[in-house]
């Protein structure tokens, strides 16, 4: 009796049927979109926060550069023979590690061994200035570069850089060189799986092999290779020591803020680093326990810098941080209000539609009808409309969501230092990929995927906006009497 009567007067009341059902149904709509959306750009920030941290790093432990003594350089300074033939090429390289201050590396072993770390390894950061050219001999060009020079042929690298598009040039004093400037890390090579190396997958070549640890070997990223045109098998110098590129790499997302991966043990050597890493990207047992980890690891070891992935977020800065927070705020908060104006509006529509329905609920309660089977009958009217809005609100916002990621609206991500004194490649606090980083601005495409648990939700809602305009149907069908129906016949 009671599908036969419920199929009977959904079919003779389409119209508002279908009007709740709609009203539900955007409600429904905006909150898929708005969690997928959502859930994109949480992907988006775990790409560039991956850029940065390596798969599976949980942390980094770094320590906060000290401030430079008075009276100290702070650049590095060049040296050429002025007296020199204005047709000589002199060239000179200088090595420097950047980020934070260096890290002892027996300290990776005493990070590892810390409560609730799975594996820790340890890297070195270093910034090459590359600086050549020829000295001229009579009368000083007059221009000089922002790099700055002197005329005895001093100068500083001035921040050129290879991987942002061509070296400046410098002159002036009779100078006239190019400084180039790039970065390098030296990765352990028997723990690749963790730290910088860790989003780069070699597409063209190599990695390094465990017997590789004292090897003139590097492997580069793509951008920088095709810039150098570069290929398996090149070779170059950093201060007069030879390597060969064994493998060209690619990101797995965004860009690469290392142009070159050398062994760790050679990059200490380049650096005069003996025994020194710049950076100690740390695994944890349980990704839930991150904070009482970063908490084991600060206490332990004093002077450190401990940066969680949830640190570094804060760093994002650009349309992506933005939208995110729009996201996370705004369409929260419009969901809400456009959820709870849909259940208003179908709880009274419910209630209007009973009111007109006086004659034949008071004539069902005259034949025998108890109020509950009235309230039942109301109520299950209500939850079949509101899974109607349901599939109509699913199908709107799977059909936003999938517009959204087709259209991949463009979202640039910039990526600033935090505390610790360094760059950010890496993690806050330096001693990552390159300083270079906190100039990048990353490009991520936004998508929307819909999970199962939006699905779910969506359908939790359609139930929820039911039994709320259900509730308040039956509440007034229920207060009807017998004589009701009586007075409503003209």
């Amino acid at each position: 009796m009671f599908g036969i009567y419920l199929k009977r007067e959904l079919g003779r009341r389409k119209k508002a049927a279908l009007v709740i059902a709609l009203g539900l149904a955007l409600g429904i709509a905006l909150v898929i979109t708005v969690n997928s959306v959502s859930a994109g750009m949480t992907q988006a920030q775990d790409k560039v926060l991956k850029s940065l941290y390596g798969l599976g790093t949980d942390m980094t432990v770094t320590k906060a550069r000290t401030a430079p003594t008075s009276g100290s350089s702070g650049g590095p300074n060049f040296k050429f023979d002025a007296k020199s033939s204005s047709s000589s090429t002199q060239s000179s390289d200088r090595v420097q590690t950047q980020g934070g201050q260096a890290l002892k590396s027996s300290l990776v072993t005493k990070v590892a061994g810390q409560k609730g770390v799975e594996s820790a390894v340890g890297a070195l950061s270093l910034n090459v200035t590359k600086v050549d050219g020829s000295f001229t001999q009579g009368k000083a060009k007059s221009s000089t570069s922002s790099s700055g020079s002197s005329s005895s042929g001093q100068g500083g690298p001035g921040g050129g850089s290879s991987s942002s598009g061509g070296a400046p040039q410098v002159q002036g004093g009779g100078a006239n060189f190019n400084v180039n400037s790039y970065s390098v890390v030296g990765v352990d090579v028997a723990h690749q799986g963790l730290g910088p190396l860790s989003t780069m997958k070699v597409t063209s070549g190599k990695t390094f092999t465990t017997a590789q640890t004292g090897s003139k070997v590097a492997v580069v990223s793509k951008s920088y290779a095709k810039e150098k045109k570069y290929k398996v098998g090149s070779t170059f110098k950093i201060s007069g020591t030879k390597f060969t590129v064994i493998g060209i790499a690619t990101p797995d997302s965004s860009e690469s803020d290392t142009d070159v991966f050398v062994p760790l043990k050679v990059a200490q050597t380049l650096g005069d680093a003996k025994n020194q890493v710049t950076t100690i990207y740390v695994k944890a047992t349980d990704s839930k326990q991150i904070s009482t980890v970063k908490k084991e690891i600060t206490a332990n070891i004093s002077g450190t810098t401990v940066t969680t992935s949830a640190d570094l977020a804060s760093t994002v800065s650009g349309s992506l941080s933005t939208a995110s927070s729009l996201a996370t705020s705004v369409g929260k908060w419009l969901s809400i209000a456009v959820l709870a104006a849909a259940f208003l509006v179908a709880a009274l529509l419910t209630s209007s539609a009973v009111s007109r329905r006086v004659r034949e609920f008071g004539t069902l309660k005259a034949l025998g009808w108890p109020s509950r089977n009235v309230t039942r009958q109301v109520v299950g009217e209500s939850i079949v409309n509101g899974l109607i809005g349901g599939a109509l609100g699913i199908a709107l916002g799977v059909g936003a969501a999938y517009a959204v990621t087709a259209i991949s609206p463009k979202l640039t991500a910039q990526l600033g230092s935090s505390g610790g004194g360094g760059g950010v490649g890496g993690g806050p606090g330096g001693g990552g990929p390159g300083q270079r980083a906190s100039q990048n601005t990353l490009e991520i495409a936004l998508s929307a995927p819909v999970s199962l648990t939006t699905i779910a939700l969506a359908v939790g809602l359609a139930v929820t906006g039911g039994l709320i305009a259900g509730a308040m149907g039956g509440w007034r069908a229920s207060r009807m009497r017998p004589a009701d129906a009586l007075r409503s016949v003209s």
